[in-house]
């Protein structure tokens, strides 16, 4: 099953809220690093 999760992540001194779409197994870290990786990929190009 899956969740939506929220996160907030700190990026070159800005704050993006971001959601995460993971299943529930999904460890805390992996879900910081996809979010990481999505407002990176939609913010800084």
């Amino acid at each position: 099953m899956m969740r939506e999760i929220t996160v907030s992540v700190d990026l070159k001194g800005k704050n993006y809220l971001t959601n995460v779409i993971a299943d529930r197994e999904t460890s805390e870290e992996e879900i910081l690093e996809m979010a990481r990786k999505q407002v990176h990929e939609q913010w800084l190009f």
